[in-house]
């Protein structure tokens, strides 16, 4: 963590929640990517292919960012330390790694459990930041992580019908896998950006790259799916695509500053509450109704957040 004053925490928690509203809404647009044309009809790979576009143009969304800045150079530079090398596995773990055992556990357990079960990665990379980072935490703030994690499943989670078969349980521990890889993600990051000559959005942009060649590289050509991306890329839909890549640099350039800046607990925990302003993006855009689990939910996460953001340990170094 490098936190060198209340302002710096201050500037962190603002960050780590913007960076939510970046992603809840990003997660809304990927949803209507996914149900239309091409996706559609490729249902099974259609997630996969989605993710990979995404963060294809992602990539090159903070690639020409640096490149305006005429530090893109320092990004290639820095593959070859050994700071470049943590974050590289920070993104395999987050990117094709998560998010594919995200999509298998969708496949098998169905969304609504899938995205309950993987939205305690924050506790899980709480644990790990305070074993491995020695992040100092509060009871207080211990107490605002577990509320946030369980006001995002009460808002994720939708009542349906329970199969229990053995495919339930499978994407069950699919969805598992998502979390403690995200979860990792984060201290990895949080451990790679300790490096002197490391700046969040140069972790960014070897995030995004990382992420978008192993999916080119090893992903979408096990699974056949270039012919699928292809079709989209020409289609109308490209450019919705390369709007939420947009978002998704956006994201990930706040989460990651804000990592920097108060710790991977703090910085996933308030990244996590993405949930609520999915939810909210959907009342706005499409309609969806507000009812009683909503309300109780939004509250949850709201003062697990305050918790979280309220107990801050500046850093004297």
């Amino acid at each position: 963590m490098n936190v060198k004053g209340t302002k710096g925490a201050k500037i962190g928690i603002g960050l780590g929640a913007t960076s939510a509203i970046a992603w809840g809404i990003d997660t809304v647009i990927i949803g209507i990517i996914i149900a239309s044309s091409p996706f559609k009809e490729a249902v099974v790979i259609a997630p996969i292919i989605a993710a990979f576009m995404h963060d294809f143009f992602s990539s090159l969304w903070i690639s020409l960012l640096m490149i305006v800045k005429g530090e893109f150079i320092h990004v290639l530079r820095l593959f070859k330390t050994k700071s470049g090398a943590i974050l590289v596995l920070g993104a395999l773990a987050g990117g094709p790694l998560a998010m594919t055992f995200y999509f298998l556990g969708i496949q098998h357990a169905g969304a609504t459990y899938a995205a309950s079960i993987a939205s305690i990665f924050p506790g899980i990379g709480a644990i790990l930041a305070f074993t491995f980072l020695k992040e100092k935490m509060t009871g207080k703030t211990w107490l605002g992580v577990a509320l946030s994690i369980i006001g995002v499943i009460i808002l994720a989670y939708v009542p349906a019908k329970f199969t229990g078969g053995s495919n339930f349980f499978i994407g069950i521990l699919f969805s598992l896998g998502a979390a403690i890889f995200w979860g990792i993600e984060g201290v990895i990051g949080a451990w790679g950006m300790k490096g002197k000559e490391v700046v969040p959005l140069y972790a960014i942009n070897i995030r995004q790259m990382t992420s978008a060649l192993s999916y080119a590289l090893l992903i979408v050509p096990f699974i056949h799916g270039y012919p699928l991306a292809f079709q989209a890329a020409s289609s109308n839909i490209v450019w919705i695509i390369v709007i939420a890549g947009f978002l998704g640099t956006a994201n990930y350039s706040l989460y990651y500053t804000s990592i920097n800046l108060i710790g991977a607990a703090r910085g996933q925990s308030l990244n996590n509450t993405y949930v609520f302003w999915a939810i909210l993006t959907e009342i706005i855009i499409i309609g969806t109704p507000v009812n009683l689990q909503f309300i109780i939910g939004t509250a949850i996460v709201i003062l697990g957040s305050i918790l979280v953001s309220g107990n801050i340990k500046v850093s004297k170094s």
